[in-house]
């Protein structure tokens, strides 16, 4: 769960080659504008040369509204133009700065199983998420009264192969135009992204969910299969994704260990428990702007 003041906090995040004085120039810049660092981490990766950073800061004499630092808009503007300045001075991929003013809004997309919404779900209203939670979208109705429970908008929208274009062109309807949705979540939803819903949406903004056994025990009931082989861990990713499939960006993942008095419902129950404390992992690091994307890998910061 993210600290009080890290999730009230703005959070600047920057990558690019690796060269002397990006640090000091960060720092500089932000202390230009009377903004106080409260937390700034720093990787560099030693065999690409590329520098990664993310900074916490507040302005001096801030003031909350509803627990978070409001940034005059005058003030927001000259800090970006001042970034734009220092990403060009030293040549960096990304300076993305976010003031934190409002939360992220999130859709969560499931099918039938509902061991993921559950933990989504019951973690935000113990608002240990900063988000707010827009809608739930499924291909299936049975997870409709879950979302109803919670007050949340639920949409069903079935889809075929012969439907799935059209039906992804309403999900997007829903999901641009309706509620301004920032991240999507598949929640153990089992349908594959078309290449042109994916491209509405930026690399990291679609976070997915899955067993870890790929590529072995691929297709349907993995776990069943798995417990045939007498596996020892069972574990779950979680990662972006792409036009690749599960080939995306890893933001988290985690094991368990079984042994052979486990059935396969045992792998089954041990899985599922590991699919929602990793899920949960990789949407709060991506909440809290603690992941930078580079080469198809995550450079996931501490909390």
């Amino acid at each position: 769960m993210q600290r009080g003041w890290a999730r009230s906090a703005a959070c600047l995040r920057v990558h690019g080659p690796d060269q002397q004085g990006i640090v000091r120039a960060c720092s500089q810049l932000l202390d230009k504008f009377g903004c106080a660092i409260m937390k700034s981490e720093q990787y560099t990766d030693p065999r690409l040369c590329h520098f990664y950073q993310r900074s916490l800061f507040h302005p001096s004499n801030h003031s909350y509204t509803d627990d978070r630092v409001m940034f005059q808009s005058e003030l927001k503007s000259e800090i970006i133009d001042e970034l734009r300045t220092f990403q060009k001075q030293f040549g960096l991929d990304m300076v993305k700065v976010n003031f934190r003013d409002k939360p992220k809004k999130m859709a969560i997309f499931v099918s039938k199983y509902d061991h993921c919404l559950w933990e989504i779900l019951l973690r935000h209203e113990a608002r240990e998420l900063d988000c707010d939670i827009s809608v739930v979208i499924s291909n299936h109705p049975d997870l409709g009264e879950i979302a109803k429970s919670f007050k949340i908008p639920f949409r069903f929208i079935p889809i075929n192969p012969e439907n799935k274009k059209e039906q992804e062109k309403i999900e997007l309807d829903i999901l641009k135009n309706e509620f301004q949705v920032d991240v999507i979540v598949l929640a153990r939803y089992m349908q594959v992204l078309s290449n042109d819903f994916l491209n509405a949406y930026d690399r990291d903004q679609i976070i997915n969910i899955h067993h870890s056994f790929l590529p072995a025990f691929m297709g349907a009931k993995p776990y069943n299969r798995a417990y045939q082989r007498g596996v020892k861990l069972v574990g779950a990713t979680s990662h972006y994704v792409t036009e690749h499939l599960d080939e995306g960006p890893i933001i988290d993942q985690d094991v368990i260990r079984v042994s052979h008095r486990d059935e396969a419902s045992d792998l089954v129950r041990k899985g599922r428990i590991i699919e929602r404390n990793v899920l949960l992992n990789a949407v709060e690091a991506h909440l809290a702007d603690r992941i930078i994307t580079h080469n198809n890998k995550c450079v996931v910061f501490s909390d």
